[in-house]
């Protein structure tokens, strides 16, 4: 047990020591895992002996969970609205485009047998949302004509429907589904795993509302639960459990609750690890050795799948939406391969359905490559392709961006006999470039206005230009203006009675305001809100 615990640890430390190296080098954090895990496998230096791919597979399934959930919980829905329908064809109609042209290419250039041609297409048909998001991270990647939302949605909600794709085919294989049985099977996956994601979203966001946790941390379990709930319900009765629990993470993520200050930074930790132990694992798995066997099938896929198949599905879905081109030819690129095509072809290395090919070590090599070259090329791309744009912020396509927000907050108590006790907020002076984001009274929290009237005792919480703050009650979110918005030209006194929230600071051409009831609202004005706790 402690050789293990050593070994768990030291391999850990090695993980975030490769990750801060390749993330200079903009590779994403999957490929130093991989080749970490083959370093400590049965053909690495230290050969320590591991091939349970049952074993194997029901955990990197588990850790694809909570992936899959926060992929969800961190992606910004206001962001992604506009680009969502895309998005959507590409997560689903674009992965069976994709899977469909790769099983013709294995069966008729590579000679494989037809349904295993299509199992490979059906195993390596989604995109990666670890990478993806990492690398968009790491470099801030601001894209123009909202890509970076268009490739979160996409990444993060392709898998199921790649699952879906492999479980149909592995089950055919083996003779378990008639055509009808095979459309029940979508039917089941597609309806119960969605009703059920929308299900146990909303439960947990009402619950969340309305239940204070006794001990702080509490509500980070509470949330594990719903992701692993999210998925295992739907999964008991035939749905598709990675599509329940992303939906479940959009919808928590997105929702006013007190406590995403909480949630962001503990499923960042969890995430990671779970990244760690998955793509250390499925390295662990592989035997280095066996990759020269199958390198030649291996290059003539992802060379395909690269150049011709994954284009072919970017252009043919974005073309009717009139997409630009270089748009289209960087969603391409950026198609990259990684943790669940490996994940599913350990699935089908488990599975009674007989495979002439050793999909596993194919699969992984066309992930090494993936992100080799088209993830350590991405940025360069997005420059060639002039997509860049310095004054678009990719943060803003996560939920967790209010915390990055530069407003420090101050707190503190009118005591008895002050000036301001028994008077308006409208009638006091507040100092210079300061404004009242919250008023505490007893146990109650208010978000005040002009026409609030102080009491002796109420904490005062002012926010001010600095680093963001970390305060209980105090939720952020944001609110970019256009031409057509209905409150540019106002002031912000005649914008309150529009919203449903407090306007904290604008950001304007680079600069940041704090607004008073006079300051008049502009087009492109970002307006970072204070919402009142529900």
């Amino acid at each position: 047990m402690t050789v293990l615990l050593l070994i768990a640890g030291l391999v850990m430390i090695s993980c975030v020591l490769c990750n801060r190296f390749l993330g200079k080098l903009g590779v994403p954090m999957l490929l130093a895992f991989i080749l970490l895990g083959m370093l400590f496998g049965s053909d690495g230096l230290l050969r320590i002996p591991f091939d349970d791919y049952s074993f194997a597979e029901q955990i990197c399934s588990a850790a694809l969970i909570f992936i899959m959930f926060y992929g969800g919980f961190g992606t910004s829905w206001k962001e992604a609205r506009p680009v969502v329908g895309k998005a959507a064809l590409l997560s689903t109609l674009g992965v069976v485009l994709t899977a469909a042209l790769v099983g013709a290419f294995c069966h008729f250039a590579l000679g494989f047998s037809l349904l295993e041609s299509f199992l490979v297409g059906a195993v390596i048909s989604s995109t990666d949302a670890a990478s993806v998001f990492f690398i968009l991270r790491s470099k801030k990647l601001g894209l123009k004509y909202h890509t970076a939302s268009l490739l979160e949605v996409e990444s993060g909600s392709n898998d199921p429907c790649s699952y879906m794709l492999t479980t149909i085919v592995l089950t055919v294989m083996v003779g378990g589904a008639s055509a009808g049985q095979a459309i029940y099977l979508v039917f089941s996956q597609v309806v119960y795993g969605g009703a059920l994601g929308v299900a146990c979203g909303l439960l947990a966001v009402w619950f969340m509302r309305r239940f204070s946790f006794s001990s702080s941390g509490f509500e980070s379990v509470f949330a594990v639960a719903v992701a692993v709930l999210s998925y295992a319900l739907p999964a008991a009765v035939g749905g598709n459990g990675y599509l329940s629990t992303y939906i479940a993470g959009i919808l928590l993520g997105n929702a006013n609750i007190k406590y995403k200050q909480t949630l962001v930074p503990f499923f960042d930790g969890v995430t990671n690890l779970m990244q760690m132990l998955l793509f250390f694992l499925l390295g662990l798995l592989s035997y280095p050795s066996r990759l020269g066997q199958v390198i030649l099938p291996a290059l003539a896929i992802f060379l395909f799948l690269t150049f011709i198949a994954r284009p072919a599905a970017v252009f043919g879905i974005l073309s009717p939406f009139k997409s630009r081109v270089r748009q289209q030819l960087f969603v391409s690129w950026a198609g990259m391969r990684g943790a669940a095509s490996i994940v599913f072809a350990v699935m089908v290395t488990v599975h009674p359905a007989v495979v002439s090919y050793d999909i596993f070590h194919i699969v992984l090599l066309i992930v090494l490559l993936s992100i080799l070259f088209q993830g350590s090329l991405l940025p360069a791309a997005a420059k060639k392709l002039d997509l860049l744009d310095a004054e678009e912020d990719v943060m803003r396509t996560f939920t967790d961006y209010v915390d990055e927000v530069p407003v420090q907050f101050i707190r503190f108590c009118i005591p008895p006999g002050h000036t301001w006790e028994n008077r308006q907020i409208k009638e006091i002076v507040l100092p210079p470039g300061t404004i009242l984001v919250l008023l505490q009274r007893g146990e109650e929290r208010l978000v005040p206005t002009g026409e609030t009237a102080l009491r002796s005792g109420d904490t005062l919480i002012l926010s001010a230009l600095a680093a963001a703050g970390d305060l209980e009650g105090v939720r952020l979110s944001e609110k970019k203006l256009t031409k057509g918005d209905k409150l540019a030209g106002r002031t912000l006194a005649e914008a309150h009675r529009e919203l449903d929230a407090l306007i904290v600071m604008i950001q304007r051409q680079g600069e940041v305001v704090i607004p008073s009831g006079s300051t008049q609202l502009l087009p492109g004005d970002v307006l970072v809100l204070h919402h009142a706790e529900r």
